[in-house]
């Protein structure tokens, strides 16, 4: 008797070790995120708490005293014109780019999905513009679209047509703008999708066909329903890079005509830099930093709905 009940003892002692060793690994993991929160805490939470603090003062970025003003700066940002402008603008490059990078990206994905020749080439010219700095590829655009020796203009000029002031017109340039971005983040989206695509089992759609399902039926039913953890990895990450737009706008438009072009990141730069106006830039700061959460979240939740498991 005394024998069974130390047989049965023995596996009870095992089992509490391995639940300390497993208790024990897990807080040493713990020691291990501590760098990543503590450059996080730094470079981020810590800039942007004192972003808020200054956006309640009358800094003007240089002078070493300033004073504490209340809501008086967000007062003025709901009566600036400018600053709904500006808002407006960033919203068109969010959504217009995040639009035109998932369509576009969806449909290169669905090509170099097929057994086509150079489909390796393909994707690597689609990539290609990702790994260049997005000031580089705007002054790249710049010369395309600029109206003395720009290659667009040349080219009109050549066919018998008048030269266009593209960057310069407040009806053009925003739209140019969110072009630019989308080529140059489309391969962005395209490897995510491709991802996704080749994580789909094959069963699915030979039990689609033996069913007598169309391409567009099994696009509708099987592909899209399955692709949207891709779906919404894209799309977050392409509305919080369009909200943020910054380096494209400078080397293209530099935010004019006056602010017809500004993003609500280059308004606080002239704000800060050109203006000396720290403080009204940091509540703009604030802003941005409150539309970019709530469109952000809301496309996470809305779209993590749409998913289903494989």
């Amino acid at each position: 008797m005394i024998e069974v009940e130390t047989q049965k003892a023995a596996p009870a002692k095992i089992n509490v070790k391995l639940e300390k060793l497993k208790s024990k690994k897990e807080s040493s993991l713990w020691w291990m995120y501590l760098p990543a929160l503590a450059l996080i805490c730094f470079f981020i939470i810590y800039p942007f708490l004192m972003g808020i603090r200054i956006s309640f003062t009358n800094w003007d970025g240089f002078s070493q005293t300033y004073d504490y003003v209340g809501l008086k700066q967000y007062a003025r940002l709901l009566k600036d014109s400018d600053t709904w402008l500006v808002v407006g603008n960033t919203l068109i490059y969010g959504i217009g780019s995040t639009f035109f990078q998932n369509i576009l990206g969806l449909l290169y994905a669905l090509l170099l999905n097929q057994s086509i020749k150079a489909r390796a080439i393909t994707r690597t010219i689609v990539y290609l513009p990702v790994i260049i700095s997005p000031l580089i590829m705007g002054y790249i655009w710049y010369f395309f679209f600029a109206y003395q020796g720009g290659a667009l203009n040349d080219v009109m000029q050549f066919i018998g047509l008048d030269k266009i002031n593209a960057l310069a017109d407040p009806n053009m340039n925003k739209w140019i703008i969110v072009f630019v971005n989308t080529y140059q983040f489309v391969g962005v989206a395209m490897i995510i999708y491709l991802a996704g695509l080749q994580s789909i089992s094959k069963e699915y759609y030979e039990a689609a066909q033996i069913d007598g399902a169309s391409t567009f039926q099994q696009f509708k039913n099987i592909t899209l329903p399955l692709l949207m953890p891709s779906v919404t990895i894209n799309m977050v990450l392409n509305i919080i890079g369009g909200l943020k737009l910054f380096d494209v706008i400078v080397s293209l438009t530099g935010g004019g005509p006056g602010n017809a072009s500004q993003s609500m990141s280059t308004f606080m730069y002239d704000l800060y830099f050109n203006r000396q106006d720290a403080g009204y830039a940091a509540t703009e700061g604030v802003l941005m930093a409150i539309i970019i959460l709530i469109i952000s979240l809301a496309t996470l939740i809305f779209f993590k709905r749409k998913e289903v498991e494989a």
